[in-house]
């Protein structure tokens, strides 16, 4: 079945600016993935390179912070899914779960410090986190009984804070 321009001008709007996967950007022109592979190929080999447009329409659009946040969000993912599995496999010898969780404490810590340069409120909202979480304690441990006061405050203050850092 034969495909206009349209289709193909749809699926590369689709892809590039609304960055929706390749995948569902061809179910929803109601092709299949093999021809959006071939025709997001030949536009490449036209000099349409579809990847670095999306890219520079990311960076031009939303700016680094995104980018930056969504690197970061990736990274939690994967962080996740690898503890799960690390969780999940008996099979893993002990000395090889210790490699893998330096290696992926490392990667965190040089993650978070990476998007703290680019993110400056992912290190404010963290202190501002932080500080409210020692003063919890700090209530808890002194003051048990201004706990429930601390409670009602804390709502609408989390509020501020997600304004303020968020």
């Amino acid at each position: 079945m034969a495909h206009g321009q349209d289709t193909r001008d749809k699926l590369r709007r689709l892809y590039v600016l609304e960055r929706i996967s390749l995948e569902i950007a061809a179910l929803q022109c109601g092709i299949s993935q093999s021809t959006a592979s071939r025709w997001k190929r030949e536009a490449l080999d036209k000099g349409d390179d579809w990847d670095k447009l999306r890219a520079a329409h990311l960076l031009a659009g939303d700016g680094i912070e995104a980018v930056a946040r969504a690197a970061l969000a990736g990274f939690m993912t994967q962080y996740q899914a690898t503890m799960d599995a690390l969780n999940a496999n008996p099979d893993i010898p002990p000395e090889k779960k210790v490699q893998i969780l330096a290696s992926l404490a490392d990667s965190f810590n040089k993650t978070v410090a990476a998007s703290k340069r680019v993110l400056p409120e992912t290190s404010q909202l963290a202190t501002a986190m932080e500080v409210v979480q020692k003063l919890a304690g700090f209530i808890r441990e002194r003051y048990p009984k201004h706990a429930q006061a601390f409670v009602e405050v804390l709502e609408p203050f989390g509020e501020e804070l997600a304004k303020a850092y968020g």
